[in-house]
């Protein structure tokens, strides 16, 4: 699985906790992050370069693409180019959110490249769900995730500047549409309201993969491995930053990083 940097390990959670004898290899290409703010095109050829590695250096049997904005830019061309099961963040998310909603108000917020690019928009047409969507981009939540930092005045005032669209539609429901986002949960929920349900595409995303490994029959079979699947964690960047900062968000499989260099 791979991730513009730290986010991902939401997605990198969910899955330790719910297919704990999976080994999971998880790329975060933070030498190059941010995508939000990348032209897509530089986003899809960066997913192409990893998704590459990661099935030719490391013999996987599935690519979860943990970053809304390479999921936005590349997932249909992973699947053309790729024979390898091949699952992204943005659908799972979008069918929990069309699910959890009573008013049939419904926000997402994401990077200004997922935003811009309409895969939202497109995926829940595609539902076929009476939902009124609208739609915001949070520019700097990222960054704020990536220091560390999700807890602060600063990171409450961006919030509340950013998240007034959504808060003035009436939604009732905000889907998450970054895997950053959920380090910020407290924040946005203070902001959003109690009333106001949270989705993240974590947990749907580790549902979708468990379903298609069974259906796949790529499923590791509790015992046939040897016991507790291995985690390995590789970074484009900082390498000793990356082990220290991923070890506080994902916990203690997060033991230590490898070094990648383009």
């Amino acid at each position: 699985m791979f991730d513009s940097g730290f986010g991902g390990l939401t997605v990198a959670r969910a899955l330790i906790d719910l297919l704990p004898d999976e080994d999971l290899v998880y790329f975060g290409d933070t030498g190059r992050y941010p995508y939000g703010s990348r032209p897509l095109h530089d986003v899809r050829e960066f997913a192409q370069q990893i998704t590459e590695l990661l099935i030719a250096e490391h013999d996987v049997k599935m690519v979860v693409v943990a970053c809304n904005t390479a999921a936005a830019a590349a997932l249909d061309l992973l699947h053309f180019e790729h024979d390898v099961p091949i699952v992204g963040v943005i659908d799972p998310g979008v069918r929990a959110a069309a699910r959890a909603t009573r008013n049939g108000s419904v926000g997402v917020i994401g990077t200004v490249g997922a935003i811009g690019s309409g895969a939202y928009q497109r995926a829940f047409t595609a539902t076929r769900a009476p939902v009124a969507l609208t739609c915001a981009a949070c520019p700097g939540f990222v960054e704020f995730v990536e220091r560390g930092d999700t807890r602060s005045e600063q990171v409450h005032v961006l919030a509340e500047r950013l998240l007034a669209p959504v808060k003035v539609a009436g939604v009732d429901t905000l889907l998450l549409g970054c895997t950053h986002y959920p380090f910020l949960a407290r924040t946005i929920g203070d902001v959003m309201g109690r009333e106001v349900v949270l989705v993240s595409s974590a947990d749907e995303t580790a549902f979708e993969v468990r379903a298609l490994l069974h259906e796949t029959g790529l499923v590791r079979r509790s015992g046939t491995g040897g016991g507790k699947g291995r985690h390995r964690f590789v970074s484009s960047g900082d390498v000793e930053w990356f082990k220290e900062l991923g070890g506080r968000l994902l916990g203690p499989e997060l033991g230590g990083a490898e070094a990648w260099v383009w």
